[in-house]
């Protein structure tokens, strides 16, 4: 059998593999989830003439963005400065420093909120200073859902037509939504599952505190445009230790060593499998492990059985309690009066 050669690195890292974990569940684990963002937005931009060959590209990442953008500016001949959170590692720093990336890195931080806002300040400072920059706006420009319709080709070619359901942090809301969006075209009874920590104002636990979450990359602590509330039907909330305990649960249990928002996924997804028999449930596996291995893989022997684990199933937001909740979510939009996400008048 003859090997396929790669023009470039990004074809090789962005094609995933998909695993079946269950009869019905099946994770499509990525090396780098956000490859198919940059790369789809750096082309679109590149082709309809708001970026040109040489220009730099800035963005704000807690990591993977981060190197899918430096990967796809080294592809296309485009600089890149990033401004990095508190959490990006030597090894990633390292990563993009090598592929030609300049890194602002925000000073340490146990407030990922604090880091969050450092960095939005940054960029907006940066561009003030230098307004031939393009600000790619990972958060909130749409540009970012087009590569996933690769993604949902996949999908709908590696699995049976039946009832699906797909599974995945929020996040930034493209990949989730750009997926979902895609599949939704053959078939709109598609479901979207999305799964946030506690402490993310993107569906409404910002009045919660999880002192060892890792939000960055799975949740927010500011609004992102590209979250379209709409195309959810279900959420689930986790804390920290039941992330991390599907996360060990995960590579003992199937040998796949992946970041916490795959192992989060990954438990609600047999959650609600379990419940759902009739449909297959695709669990989005965004990156490998590798950046987790001091704050979940190296404390393995602390994590629980995620057998032993349970949502609380709630009606309103009023209702949200750590350690893990799960709603109805039924594509609303976020804080609409007309229905139970507050059962007190509250402004979203």
């Amino acid at each position: 059998m003859s090997a396929l050669v790669h023009e470039h690195v990004t074809d090789a890292i962005k094609t995933p593999s998909l695993i079946r974990l269950e009869p019905n569940v099946v994770l499509i684990r990525f090396e780098t989830l956000k490859v198919y963002a940059a790369l789809g937005a750096v082309r679109s931009l590149l082709a309809g003439g708001s970026v040109r060959k040489g220009q730099t590209l800035i963005d704000s990442s807690s990591g993977i963005y981060a190197l899918a953008l430096a990967m796809a500016c080294h592809r296309y001949g485009l600089r890149c400065h990033i401004v990095a959170s508190t959490t990006v590692d030597l090894t990633m720093r390292s990563q993009l420093e090598i592929l030609g990336a300049t890194v602002d890195q925000m000073p340490p931080s146990d407030d990922l909120r604090l880091d969050q806002r450092r960095r939005v300040a940054r960029v907006r400072e940066l561009l003030d200073r230098h307004p031939d920059m393009h600000w790619m706006r990972q958060y909130h420009d749409p540009v970012h859902y087009l590569g996933y319709a690769e993604v949902a080709d996949l999908v709908a070619r590696a699995l049976p037509s039946g009832p699906l359901t797909v599974v995945g942090s929020v996040g930034t809301g493209a990949s989730t939504g750009g997926i979902a969006r895609s599949l939704r075209e053959r078939d709109p009874d598609v479901r979207l599952t999305g799964v946030q920590p506690f402490g993310s104002v993107t569906f409404g636990s910002e009045r919660f505190t999880d002192p060892d979450a890792i939000i960055a990359g799975i949740g927010s602590a500011i609004p992102f445009d590209n979250v379209d509330h709409e195309l959810y039907d279900r959420i689930h909330w986790l804390d920290f230790v039941h992330a991390m305990a599907a996360t060990v649960g995960l590579m003992r249990e199937h040998a796949v060593f992946a970041g916490l928002s795959t192992g989060a996924a990954y438990l609600v997804a047999g959650w609600e499998a379990a419940r759902h028999p009739d449909r297959t449930h695709v669990v989005i596996g965004a990156d490998t492990g590798h950046r987790y291995t001091a704050r979940v893989f190296s404390r393995h022997r602390e994590a629980v059985d995620p057998a032993t684990l349970a949502p609380r199933e709630i009606a309103s937001l009023d209702d949200l309690a750590l350690p893990w909740a799960a709603m109805d979510w039924r594509r609303r939009r976020f804080g609409k009066p007309s229905l139970p996400l507050y059962r007190k008048e509250r402004a979203s």
